[in-house]
């Protein structure tokens, strides 16, 4: 296991969690392999369509994070997983997989991931992404909008009632747990820095170099 490196980089809804993750994907290549706590939401086949969309998915209860923590043991012992795939058009797990293989960098990102002691304890690094509520909450219709089909009413109804009060309840306080606080994400280029620098330190000494 000590030839891989966790990163887990949690954080808010639209807090830039994606971008910092991007960011270092496409700094170390082939490097890093990325796990999304969005792909192991529970699957619902025996709900309709009208019932799924009224599950709370900003709980911890909607997560099937034993699976995801599983998966992640088995990517820290060198052993490829079958990821599922989440369809959020129908609100449930499709039936596709997505093969993951194990790389030197394995980061681990979703707004709950610190919540769940087990997975969290599979981290060497914890990174929390935080940034402002209004500027989360625009990015948020902003992406449900344009790449989920979503309605810009339904997107506010469903931060009123589940999004915020579940940040409030879950996230914000998962806070705590992490090693770095990094404010506004993959556009805080100085913490972007550091953390590269810290990745690099822990693929040289997997190679050998002094």
């Amino acid at each position: 296991m000590e030839n891989f490196l966790v990163i887990g980089i949690a954080g808010g809804t639209g807090s830039g969690k994606t971008t910092l993750m991007k960011n270092l994907v496409e700094h170390f290549g082939d490097m890093v392999t990325v796990m999304s706590h969005d792909n192991y939401y529970k699957r619902h086949d025996e709900l309709s369509y009208e019932e799924r969309c009224l599950i709370n998915y900003d709980e911890p209860a909607a997560f099937d994070t034993s699976l995801m923590a599983y998966h992640l043991e088995c990517l820290r012992r060198g052993e490829a997983i079958d990821c599922p795939v989440y369809d959020y058009t129908v609100h449930n797990r499709s039936n596709e997989t997505v093969r993951i293989e194990p790389r030197p960098v394995i980061i681990v990102e979703g707004i709950l991931i610190f919540e769940n002691q087990s997975l969290r304890d599979l981290m060497d690094i914890r990174i929390f992404v935080d940034t402002d509520a209004d500027i989360r909450l625009c990015r948020r219709i902003k992406r449900d909008v344009n790449k989920r089909g979503r309605s810009v009413e339904s997107v506010l109804t469903q931060y009123q009632t589940t999004v915020k009060p579940m940040h409030d309840l879950y996230v914000e306080p998962s806070k705590k747990y992490a090693n770095i606080v990094v404010p506004e994400g993959g556009k805080n280029l100085v913490a972007l820095d550091m953390i590269i620098g810290r990745i690099q330190r822990h693929l040289d000494e997997k190679q050998g170099v002094e």
